[in-house]
């Protein structure tokens, strides 16, 4: 049934869905007449929010390029790519490429979102210059293990509301990632989805007269050679010594990091991470550079796009339009329904604000008063703002660009895919936050 439901939805996208660049203009005249027609904002004030808040994410979308580049760079490298083709060793056809990709693309979006992203679509291309598999429905599978990342341990949410001196705290005070992350009702939807997607996955393989294949010689090259040295600069360049007087320490700062501070991750302690032990592995800075010249093809979505959507955010925070549409969705919840009409609200608002953090500050304004007075558990209302939030990225190609640059592939390919996976994680995670 999934597989007869999946080929309509694939070929209705790959009809109608345009470029990431072209939904990222849509949105923003969207955004900006729904801005004028509901919140009454002149069209000046409009453009004023657009242009001001247009770099908001200049930040975000440098650490965005370098999880792109630094995953690339350092599941490049030859030690990793080796550990990559012996693990996509453990599929024997195409069934099983699909169900490992899914299981390592969620383990590693439950750690982290960024690491996750990167290590799902690395490990889709080195399954398929194994395996010959639907490339399209490949890296569809591992992009839909983000779907996890908000209930994991870097969810934005949770690790939010269980900080000192947070927006709300005068509000809601501290709440340990006890009662979101690690919550029973929080374990049972990852548990749930752990088992749901990769199966959904499964059984959206296409026939073979139906697949869409890809020439593994068009993935590139595992593994380079080693140069041969003709000029004296090229002993720098592919210097060991040179290269690991300058990884080493860095592995050493995390060493202090992790260790002796106790600190955490996060998505400059990701991108920190993997390129110095990119450098360590390597080997030589020249290994490290031709890797890089490849990694950095695919991040022409981010560059262009992310501007955007931080003027997309502007107006609809700045308008009061996020927070009007918020409102309007919850207005008719009960005790029972408010985590439900959370999530779903934050699930549309996630399509014009695509930031967790970002969109928790929209929302919680709302969304606490309404759980307060209805008496409705606020770890709960957090958490179905959270799930929103990861829900309809499997829509939203905003997240999906590192995975797509990585990848070689185009929005059109793999959402038809992500539809189908949308519609049912939006069930379990629904039943999930209101009956468990």
């Amino acid at each position: 049934m999934l597989k007869a439901l999946s080929r309509p939805a694939v070929k209705l996208v790959e009809r109608y869905l345009p470029d990431p660049y072209i939904f990222v203009l849509l949105l923003t005249v969207i955004a900006a007449a729904a801005a004028i027609a509901v919140e009454r904002q002149t069209p000046l004030a409009v453009l004023r929010f657009w242009g001001d808040g247009f770099w908001n994410l200049l930040t975000f979308s440098m650490q965005m390029l370098l999880v792109l580049v630094t995953g690339f760079m350092l599941a490049s490298s030859p030690p990793v790519s080796r550990l990559l083709q012996r693990l996509a060793g453990l599929a024997n056809n195409a069934g099983a490429a699909i169900l490992l990709v899914t299981l390592v693309s969620l383990a590693a979006s439950w750690i982290n979102w960024g690491f996750g992203l990167v290590v799902g679509a690395l490990f889709a291309k080195e399954l398929a210059r194994q395996i010959k598999v639907d490339y399209r429905l490949l890296v569809a599978s591992a992009y839909s293990g983000f779907v996890v990342w908000h209930g994991g341990l870097a969810g934005s949410v949770p690790l939010v509301i269980a900080t000192e001196g947070h927006f709300a705290v005068e509000q809601i005070g501290v709440i340990g990632t006890g009662e979101t992350i690690f919550s029973l009702f929080n374990v049972a939807i990852v548990l749930c989805l752990f088992v749901a997607v990769p199966l959904v996955n499964r059984m959206m393989l296409p026939d073979e007269k139906d697949s869409v294949y890809i020439d593994p010689a068009l993935l590139g090259e595992t593994e380079t050679k080693r140069p041969r040295i003709t000029r004296p600069a090229e002993r720098l360049e592919n210097s060991t010594t040179l290269a690991w007087l300058v990884g080493i320490p860095g592995l050493l700062f995390l060493f202090d990091h992790f260790v002796l501070q106790g600190g955490g991750l996060n998505l400059n302690v990701v991108n920190f991470l993997f390129l110095f032990l990119a450098i360590v592995l390597h080997r030589t800075p020249q290994s490290l550079l031709n890797s890089l010249h490849e990694a950095i093809k695919g991040g022409a979505g981010i560059v262009i796009q992310f501007p955007f959507y931080a003027g997309i955010m502007a107006i609809m925070v700045q308008s009061g339009l996020a927070e009007t549409l918020s409102g309007a969705l919850i207005s008719f919840a009960t005790e029972a329904t408010l985590p439900f009409w959370s999530f779903i609200s934050a699930g549309i608002v996630n399509i014009f604000v695509p930031s967790g953090g970002g969109q928790w500050a929209v929302q919680a304004p709302v969304m606490l008063p309404a759980a307060q007075a209805l008496g409705v558990d606020i770890p709960r209302v957090a958490m179905a703002v959270a799930w929103g939030d990861a829900w309809t990225n499997l829509l939203q190609p905003f997240w999906a660009l590192p995975v797509l640059g990585i990848a070689g592939l185009k929005a059109k390919d793999i959402m038809g895919f992500c539809l189908i996976q949308l519609l049912i994680t939006g069930i379990i995670i629904a039943v999930g936050l209101t009956w468990f």
